[in-house]
């Protein structure tokens, strides 16, 4: 029965879309290494030059509409037919919703949506798709729009849900981050103890020794499907 199956909550960094060719900040290579982060994804960034801002990110979502969700992705989506799947992700991107996960929480926004400078409110939030954003444009009731992310300076709204979605965990895994951008990074102290945990990624990520993870040091492409051999295994 649905009812009985475990909660999988997942919680997914940069590392997996990077193998999409979608690359964040902390990657070499591509849009991003053109400029300064405090200039492209800071809230000081938008009030000095909101149009480079607005740019910026139009570019970012033409780059996004071009890119396909991975096997670390897709084998996300497909595990839900066997758990209960929640993903808390870092990314802006929305290659989990192109694989077919259908429980997605977006802590740091959503590249693909707008919502006005001065009201974060969820029922101001409009989804414009992957088209240009124009600069200094306004919604319906006149007020000027912004890309819908979380930049450096401002609150996580979402962090209060994601740490509710990381105790309610059967169990748990941290996909393609490297646990230093906080709170995300925090989340993993909400884990319940004995939760089962997995941590997957090709480079060294610290996490503290009691939390017990077991440690996949491979891409994302490969090293969830290790875990969903695992799982399947153990409770399928």
């Amino acid at each position: 029965m649905a009812e009985s199956r475990k909660r999988l909550v997942v919680l997914t960094g940069a590392g997996i879309s990077a193998e999409s060719g979608f690359k964040t900040f902390r990657d070499s290579g591509g849009l991003w290494e053109q400029y300064n982060v405090e200039d492209v994804a800071s809230i000081q960034g938008w009030y000095r030059n909101p149009q480079l801002m607005t740019d910026f990110y139009n570019d970012l979502r033409a780059q996004l509409e071009k890119a396909q969700p991975n096997n670390g992705h897709k084998i996300l989506a497909e595990l839900e037919k066997y758990f209960d799947v929640r993903i808390i992700t870092q990314n802006v991107d929305n290659l989990h919703e192109k694989a077919g996960s259908s429980n997605v929480l977006h802590l740091h926004g959503e590249l693909t949506k707008a919502r006005p400078v001065n009201d974060e409110s969820e029922s101001k939030i409009i989804d414009i798709g992957y088209r240009a954003l124009g600069y200094g444009e306004k919604n319906s009731d006149g007020e000027i729009l912004r890309p819908h992310i979380v930049w450096f300076g401002e609150a996580v709204p979402a962090i209060t849900e994601a740490a509710r979605l990381v105790r309610s965990a059967d169990i748990f895994a941290v996909v393609g981050s490297s646990l230093v951008v906080y709170p995300a990074a925090g989340l993993v102290h909400d884990l319940r103890g004995g939760t089962k945990s997995y941590l997957i990624d090709p480079a060294e990520v610290e996490v503290p020794s009691w939390l017990n993870f077991r440690v996949i040091k491979e891409p994302a492409s490969t090293g969830v499907a290790k875990m969903r051999d695992e799982l399947l295994k153990e409770y399928a």
